[in-house]
C-alpha cells in the first residue's frame, strides 16, 4: 500500500526538497500552502493533492480538516509540520520583543505554532490507523537569540519544540510517534543578508542543503526511526555545539 504524506510550507525551500524526497521513495504527497496548485509542478502529485490553506486563519485552518481527509483513505502515514513565517521590519530588519506588534506576533503562532496542533490533532485517527509520525520543523533560534530570526519566530519554534514533547507523550499509546528537527543555516531563498559571517564560524564551515534536511525528516517518518519519539533533531553542522 502507497504511504500518504501531508506536507505544510510546501512549496519552497525544505518544503519542496521534503516533497522531492518522499515522491522519490513511492510515497503520496498531499501538500498545504498558501499558493494554489502552479501549472508548471515538479511535485509529482496533481491539483487533487494540493489544498490552498492559510494558516495564519485558525477557522480556515480547523475547515481544512474535512478537506484533507476527503482526500485519505482513513489513514495517514506521516505528517510533516514545515510551514513558518518570520516577519521583518520595513527595512528588512529583525523584529524583537520591543517592536514586534501583537497582530504580528498572534499570526506567527497561528502558522508556527497553533497549526501544528490543529492538524494532527483532526487527523489523529488517521495518524493512529497507520501508526504514524508526525514531525515538527523547529528551528535553532528556538533556543538561542539568533541575528535574524524575529522574537516572535524564535519563540513560536521553543513552543513548537516543546509541544513536540508533549505531543509525543499524548500521542504515544496511540501507536503515534511525533519528533521535530532543528535546521540551522540552510541554503534556502528566505536566508539573510549577513549569513556568510555565521557559516564561516561553523564547525562544518557551509550552508546545509534542504536535501539534507529532508533526509533527517524523512528518516523520522520512516520504520528506521520507529522507537525515536520525542526528539528533537539538530540539522545544523554543529552549530548548537
Amino acid at each position: 500500500m502507497k504511504k500518504t504524506l501531508l506536507l505544510t510550507g510546501a512549496s519552497r525551500g525544505i518544503g519542496h526538497a521534503t516533497v522531492r524526497r518522499f515522491n522519490a521513495e513511492g510515497w503520496r504527497v498531499i501538500t498545504c500552502s498558501r499558493a494554489p496548485f502552479p501549472v508548471e509542478c515538479p511535485w509529482g502529485g496533481g491539483r487533487e493533492d494540493h489544498v490552498e490553506l492559510d494558516l495564519s486563519d485558525p477557522a480556515e485552518t480547523i475547515n481544512a480538516i474535512g478537506v484533507i481527509q476527503e482526500k485519505l483513505d482513513g489513514r495517514l502515514d506521516a505528517l510533516v509540520n514545515n510551514a513558518g513565517i518570520s516577519p521583518k521590519g520595513p527595512d528588512g530588519e529583525r523584529l524583537n520583543t520591543l517592536d514586534t506588534d501583537l497582530m504580528t506576533w498572534g499570526k506567527v503562532f497561528h502558522v508556527n505554532f497553533f497549526a501544528s496542533v490543529v492538524l494532527a490533532r483532526g487527523l489523529r485517527d488517521e495518524l493512529a490507523a497507520a501508526k504514524g509520525s508526525v514531525v515538527n520543523v523547529t528551528s535553532i533560534a528556538g533556543s538561542r537569540v539568533h541575528p535574524f530570526a524575529g522574537a516572535a519566530y524564535a519563540t513560536s519554534k521553543a513552543a513548537l519544540a516543546a509541544l513536540t514533547r508533549e505531543m509525543a507523550h499524548d500521542f504515544g499509546p496511540l501507536g503515534v510517534r511525533v519528533n521535530a528537527i532543528a535546521p540551522g543555516e540552510v541554503e534556502t531563498s528566505i536566508l539573510s543578508p549577513g549569513t556568510e559571517q555565521i557559516v564561516e564560524k561553523l564547525p562544518l564551515q557551509r550552508l546545509g542543503q534542504p536535501e539534507e534536511v529532508a533526509s533527517a525528516i524523512y528518516f523520522l517518518c520512516s520504520q528506521e526511526s520507529s522507537y525515536i519519539s520525542g526528539a528533537e533533531i539538530e540539522v545544523n553542522g554543529a552549530q548548537h555545539v
